[in-house]
């Protein structure tokens, strides 16, 4: 066994790179700087795991596990690396406006990570979206050490409560913004920002027909759970042009999944969203920013696959690209100036920041089936040609040492027995002998 092989077995570069890695030693270490990390900066997570667990008379903290331990500096590689990317698209695509983030705080609500991103976020005007009062509460503290550009994106469920604090936020010198979810919040903001005396910043959130059909596109599409539909937008600014506020509308939001798979839905939705940005800047709002949303996905599986609800099939720096080009486009087609671009990313800033420890409570071991070569032999004649023909290629990939080629064609003899077995083509006793044969394939060549 090696440290590569591990590394392979557990794909760890696939859905760990650049924080993760198997170290010589074989354990996993920790690189908080991603691929600007130095050798010696790396972090053998065992050896902090031990620190953390060891007796205190033994030099250690005496902590019990479970442990979450968190790296704020790899939170700070997040931010920067999200930035830098956004950065480089909007120069490249000679887009004139900016991107700034607001960071949600429902994905991780520890206030310790919350006034990380904020302090980390400050250079680049970094904000925050808050969805409850708790949560508003918590960003209105943390932003108030912030950058004074930063958004405070207040969305979810508005009562006169949650609209009347938003306002005190407003005249705290926080840059907020009352974002519209349901028709009727308007007429609480209208009245409560008229007995307060403060002049609302109001963004509404668009139901748009993109939608994202994976496991996590559930709010999305016109059938979706939150948003203004198109004649419901549009009631909303008469309303605002009758109460002499048009000039308030200054951000429209959307959200069409997160874990979005590929880039090609995330083109189409953006379009879709900057059209309507342009429509609203026709009939007169004060627009000013375009809010993407969520949707900015992890590989969890290292796949880079997007045809999987756990990973996607594109890098931060194609997200990037593709949210200015689309912006860009319909933009100049429309001769609108180009928006803010903002995007709430909490999945991906925060993901790999911190690792949930626990002891490992019991150990199963699997004992295979052991065969003769009587009882192999036996096997191998009630299968079926193809069957018989991967159980061939198998063995002769073997004598010739093609670990890869062995393991294609165990996995492939194992389907099709599995196959004539749903056929009823094969017995129980039979098809434990073809789980025999792979099991020992696998440990004979060090995949198990």
């Amino acid at each position: 066994w090696s440290p590569e092989l591990s590394s392979d077995l557990y794909r760890i570069d696939g859905w760990g790179a650049p924080y993760f890695t198997v170290n010589s030693s074989g354990d996993i270490s920790v690189r908080p700087h991603g691929t600007d990390t130095l050798p010696h900066q790396e972090i053998d997570l065992l050896k902090v795991v031990k620190k953390a667990s060891d007796p205190i008379n033994s030099g250690g903290l005496g902590l019990q596990l479970p442990l979450v331990v968190r790296f704020p500096d790899v939170l700070k590689n997040r931010l920067e690396s999200l930035q830098s990317a956004f950065d480089y698209a909007v120069q490249s695509e000679g887009y004139e406006a900016h991107y700034q983030g607001v960071y949600p705080v429902k994905c991780n609500q520890d206030r310790f990570v919350v006034e990380d991103i904020v302090k980390f976020g400050s250079g680049f005007r970094f904000g925050l979206e808050a969805g409850s009062k708790p949560e508003l509460l918590l960003a209105m503290s943390s932003l108030c050490k912030g950058s004074s550009e930063g958004l405070l994106v207040c969305n979810g469920f508005k009562d006169a409560e949650y609209i009347s604090l938003a306002l005190v936020a407003r005249k705290l010198q926080l840059n907020t913004v009352i974002v519209l979810e349901q028709e009727e919040e308007l007429d609480l903001v209208i009245d409560i920002s008229r007995k307060m005396a403060v002049q609302p910043v109001i963004g509404l959130r668009a139901k748009l027909r993109t939608k994202h059909s994976g496991h996590f596109g559930s709010t999305s599409g016109e059938k979706g759970k939150f948003g203004l539909t198109t004649t419901q937008i549009l009631r909303v600014v008469r309303k605002l042009k009758e109460s002499g506020m048009l000039d308030c509308l200054q951000l429209l939001h959307f959200h069409i999944g997160s874990q979005i798979p590929s880039t090609e839905l995330l083109a189409d939705g953006v379009g879709e969203a900057a059209q309507v940005y342009s429509e609203l800047v026709r009939l007169g709002a004060g627009m000013k920013f375009i809010d993407i949303g969520g949707g900015l996905g992890i590989d969890y599986d290292g796949t880079k696959s997007s045809d999987s609800d756990v990973s996607v099939g594109y890098g931060l720096q194609d997200y990037a690209s593709t949210v200015v080009q689309a912006v860009r486009f319909v933009c100049d087609r429309k001769n609108v100036k180009h928006p803010v671009i903002c995007s709430e990313s909490g999945r991906a800033i925060v993901s790999h920041h911190s690792v949930l420890i626990f002891e490992a409570v019991s150990l199963t071991t699997t004992r295979s089936q052991e065969l003769s070569s009587m009882s192999l032999h036996s096997f191998v004649e009630k299968l079926n040609d193809d069957a018989r023909a991967d159980y061939r290629n198998l063995s002769a990939a073997a004598i010739r040492g093609e670990y890869d080629t062995c393991m294609l064609y165990a996995d492939q003899l194992k389907q099709r027995c599995v196959d004539q077995f749903k056929d009823g083509n094969l017995d129980i006793e039979q098809l434990a002998a073809v789980d025999a044969v792979c099991d020992f394939v696998s440990k004979a060549i060090g995949a198990s």
